[in-house]
């Protein structure tokens, strides 16, 4: 029992997850007493090899905020489709709330050419060669989420060819 338990522990610490802090802002509510005041955390979390996820967190100190929001943006984990480049497979464009995000890939040696919070989402998801332009907002939560929405609606060439039923070659005739 206490081997599995040990063998379970050093998987979680192979799997090389980065976090980023965008943003600590201190927030208060109204209460009877007064103000309460407490910590809002946005963490990007990704292991720069196509997963990453934004989540927030909330506490009375700012680490608990951060490790709130840490464990929250493991749970909002997408996967992003790389080209060998290390680039997306095609435009895209993502929203949220009054926020938009507008990708297109780039040739190798571009770099990531970005700006915010989406510069932070795309370097964890692990996209190397990149345009992107945030456009409405700077917000960064909602700018880090319209990039999540933008690399979730990514499709790559083998998912267009299954969906319309022909093999991938067929796809540029």
């Amino acid at each position: 029992m206490a081997n599995r338990r040990k063998s379970n522990r050093a998987k979680e610490k192979d799997t090389t997850w980065q976090e980023r802090v965008i943003q600590i802002r201190r927030v208060s509510k109204v209460v009877k007493g007064g103000k309460k005041l407490s910590f809002r955390a946005i963490v990007v979390v990704g292991n720069e090899r196509g997963q990453v996820g934004v989540g927030v967190g909330k506490a009375s100190d700012v680490i608990g905020a951060v490790r709130k929001g840490v464990a929250d943006g493991k749970k909002q984990l997408i996967d992003v489709p790389l080209t060998k480049s290390n680039s997306i497979p095609h435009p895209s464009n993502g929203t949220a709330v009054g926020a938009k995000v507008m990708m297109r890939p780039a040739a190798p040696g571009t770099g990531v050419i970005a700006g915010g919070a989406v510069r932070t989402v795309l370097e964890l998801a692990g996209v190397r060669n990149i345009l992107a332009k945030q456009l409405g907002s700077n917000n960064p939560l909602n700018n880090a989420r319209a990039a999540i929405n933008a690399l979730d609606s990514l499709r790559t060439f083998s998912e267009v060819a299954e969906e319309r039923g022909i093999p991938v070659e067929n796809l540029y005739a």
